[in-house]
């Protein structure tokens, strides 16, 4: 199966090592979340992944294929930070970037207009980028990198300076890419969106990947489950109080209560329990959720 692999990557700028260790493989077609805190490496990742920077060891292969300029020209990337021509005009500057990458007139203009329709930026078509918002700006970006229908696309922060509104719409085109077959590598600190696209994520802390997989199998790591139950009653929680492992995480007034207990414990049993030590109205085993496996991760000092 054709796919990106990094392997054992590292890269340092003088005596600051921005990347230790980093492996991982995305097969073609598939949306990866590149999550990490600020100075995490992830930057420095995908522009080793995207030929700007070169590694200091490790490699890097695109289809069995190492990451040269003629491989480089079928990726596209949105760099976290904004790079328009404030002066030119919106239609004119997505068109050019896409010549930039091999796509030839009038075409440059047809795949223009398109994504001016998919992203909504109509009105603004014959405008200056400066003239836009930043959320406008962000929009015609994402235009610009995606135009020569790339075959991986990198987008640093995408969605940074959308409201919700911008933001779903962004998601809809992302998902419009990765139906065509696009390969995503999404940076963001938004978990939410990133947990709804992407099928893959690697959290990377300290410049050295802290875990990876699908969120099936970063959970099946998880040490732990929330069980949640209502109502809130004495004789409910003293079925917990039985058990040395559980741990009480909150009350929710009357209502609901939660305890954490091992992954690995018998949810079955636990509620025929509860049921007969009083009334229970609802009983939940909630999964963690990317946030909560993305924290323990990289750990409180990040």
């Amino acid at each position: 199966m054709n796919k990106l692999i990094l392997s054992g990557v590292a890269r340092s700028f003088g005596d600051i090592q921005a990347v230790r260790d980093v492996s991982f493989e995305l097969p073609a077609g598939s949306t990866l979340g590149l999550l990490g805190p600020n100075g995490a490496g992830k930057t420095t990742t995908m522009r080793m992944i995207l030929g700007i920077l070169v590694p200091d060891r490790g490699t890097l292969t695109w289809n069995g294929e190492p990451i040269d300029l003629s491989v480089r020209r079928r990726f596209g990337y949105l760099p976290e930070e904004r790079g328009l021509y404030a002066k030119m005009r919106v239609r004119d500057q997505i068109a050019y970037f896409g010549r930039l990458h091999g796509v030839h007139r009038p075409d440059d203009r047809t795949r223009a207009d398109a994504w001016i329709e998919l992203l909504g930026l109509r009105p603004y078509a014959d405008r200056k980028c400066g003239e836009l918002s930043k959320g406008n700006q962000q929009k015609v970006q994402i235009a610009s990198a995606a135009l020569h229908q790339p075959e991986l696309l990198v987008l640093d922060e995408p969605f940074s300076g959308l409201d919700p509104v911008n933001a779903e719409i962004l998601l809809d085109a992302l998902r419009t890419l990765r139906t065509a077959g696009t390969t995503l590598i999404i940076s963001s600190h938004q978990m939410w969106q990133v947990e709804e696209l992407c099928e893959r994520f690697c959290i990377i802390a300290s410049g050295t990947v802290k875990a990876a997989g699908t969120l099936p199998e970063l959970r099946a790591q998880w040490p732990t489950r929330v069980i949640e139950v209502e109502p809130a009653t004495d004789a409910l929680r003293a079925v917990f109080a039985r058990d040395p492992l559980a741990r009480a995480l909150y009350t929710n007034g009357r209502a609901t209560l939660a305890y954490e207990v091992p992954a690995d414990t018998d949810a079955a049993s636990l509620l025929r329990d509860l049921v007969a030590a009083g009334d229970v109205t609802r009983f939940e085993r909630v999964e963690p959720r990317l946030n909560d496996i993305y924290l323990r991760a990289v750990g409180p000092a990040a």
